[in-house]
């Protein structure tokens, strides 16, 4: 049966006019593992509580259901496409076949960009849990030099292939979900300080005015978290029947990662002794604080578990990323392509693409001391990023049923198709309004205040002049736009 699996997946490969080079070792609980390391409920929680309960008070909780549902359509969005279009690199590919090769070369590009800020962003908010686990002064350049060595070592781990990274995302998984409900279980029973009230009260966050903005700003928390389930599509080519088990690993990612971050962050809102010192801004660090408190002689045990979760996050996001810019640059889309699609045969994996994966994290990090806040500012525009790929193939996706895309893979909506379709993009525009605004710029300067947005401009911008000049798109002759009928595109 499993020889049968394999062979009907090449296949379907070759008729989407692929011959793989990985090899199909990952299974389905290694493929929800990806998802869920990705998603990673520890890291996007304990990088950005401090500033989201500070912003917005514990009513903050409530965004991980909103966000919760929004990216639960995109999800659904998602499988479906990707079951017809398995497809090493993810939104890159699906883009491709689902509108045409411009529309496949910016979404490839932005999506490149904001996971190599999204490793960078990681890397660089795991400083003051390693710097803690080390004794070390949480400085600035002390931060910067942890995520460089974080870089380092996931880089030389991401080199062993598909089944180590399989194999390290399953302990990291299992490691990150026993901590989150260990921590959580012992917070809630033995240190917990608030009441249940306390969801209801913004307790002075936000001013005098009204608390909206408050809570959209610290929203990034749960906005941050709720990717990574695109991930499970990213290693296409590398999961047998990936039909059926890819979009079940996204929605599972969705339904186990949600649960554990909403938990997570429940947790230690409840135990954290006073809420006002933290939406104050004398207690800047809750969260190293609190641990240390409750959990005394096994604190750096603690640390230790949430140094897993940092590590087997960004050895998730590192795959993923390589395999878009192996993909990308399969088709001939971006420059230096000759190399960036070399396969080393012993270990299947793309060796170059992981060294890009690598170094442009490493130089966003070593330039992070030019804003206020760095860790929160390279977040934003890493989300924003995600999100803009997201809903280019959520675009892509509702523009192909317009003109006449029926769904063939083995997951399909049915007549949910069009309602979830339209619900994941609006969604999707307004997660993006919500993180490109500055809600608060009392304090910011205004180029500081507009960084993301800036930073959005200068990433699609810089893809717009290189993808008019040099024309990028028109280097690979692969199928291209193939998901709308033959007749539709002849009338188009």
């Amino acid at each position: 049966m499993a020889t049968g699996h394999l062979d009907e997946d090449a296949a379907q490969l070759a008729a989407l006019g692929y011959t793989s080079e990985f090899r199909r070792e990952m299974g389905l609980w290694g493929n929800i593992s990806l998802g869920f390391t990705y998603l990673s409920p520890v890291v996007g929680v304990y990088t950005l509580f401090a500033v989201s309960l500070a912003t917005g008070g514990p009513p903050m909780l409530w965004a991980f259901l909103i966000v919760g549902i929004g990216q639960f359509m995109v999800a659904l969005v998602f499988g479906e496409v990707v079951s017809q279009y398995p497809v090493a690199g993810g939104v890159y590919p699906w883009a491709r076949r689902l509108w045409g090769r411009r529309w496949a070369w910016m979404t490839g590009w932005v999506y490149m960009f904001a996971l190599f800020t999204s490793i960078a962003g990681i890397a660089y908010g795991a400083g003051p849990y390693l710097s803690a686990l080390f004794g070390l002064k949480p400085t600035v350049n002390t931060m910067i030099f942890t995520g460089l060595v974080l870089l380092l070592v996931v880089t030389l781990i991401n080199f062993g292939g598909t089944k180590v990274v399989s194999t390290m995302a399953m302990v990291g998984f299992t490691a990150e979900l026993a901590g989150a409900v260990v921590v959580g279980g012992w917070l809630l029973i033995m240190h917990r300080h608030q009441h249940l009230s306390v969801f209801i009260h913004s307790m002075g966050a936000g001013g005098s005015g009204s608390y909206f903005p408050a809570f959209a700003a610290a929203g990034l928390i749960a906005i941050f978290q709720y990717y990574g389930f695109e991930a499970c599509g990213d290693v296409a080519e590398e999961v047998p029947n990936p039909g059926t088990r890819i979009p079940k690993a996204m929605r599972m990612t969705i339904y186990i990662g949600g649960v554990a971050a909403t938990f997570v962050c429940f947790a230690l809102i409840m135990a954290v002794p006073d809420l006002s010192d933290v939406i104050a801004g004398k207690d800047t660090d809750p969260v190293t604080n609190l641990l240390h408190s409750a959990f005394g002689p096994v604190y750096r045990v603690v640390l230790a578990v949430v140094m897993i979760s940092f590590l087997s996050c960004l050895l998730s996001l590192q795959a993923a990323a390589s395999r878009l810019v192996y993909s990308y640059s399969r088709d001939q889309m971006i420059m230096g392509h000759r190399v960036l699609h070399r396969f080393w045969q012993s270990r299947h994996v793309p060796p170059y693409a992981l060294l890009l994966a690598g170094v442009v994290p490493a130089i966003i990090i070593s330039g992070s001391k030019v804003s206020e806040n760095a860790v929160a500012k390279i977040i934003a525009f890493a989300a924003i990023g995600i999100y803009m790929g997201f809903q280019m193939v959520v675009l892509a996706a509702l523009r192909a049923r317009f003109k006449g895309w029926q769904p063939s893979g083995k997951f399909r909506l049915g007549k949910w198709g069009w309602p979830v379709n339209i619900g994941a993009l609006t969604w999707g525009i307004l997660g993006m309004l919500t993180m490109a605004w500055p809600w608060d710029r009392t304090s910011q300067k205004w180029y500081d205040a507009f960084l993301v947005l800036l930073s959005a401009v200068v990433v699609v911008g810089a893809g717009l002049f290189y993808m008019v000049t040099a024309k990028p798109y028109q280097h690979s002759d692969r199928a291209a736009g193939d998901a709308i009928p033959a007749k539709e595109k002849v009338s188009a």
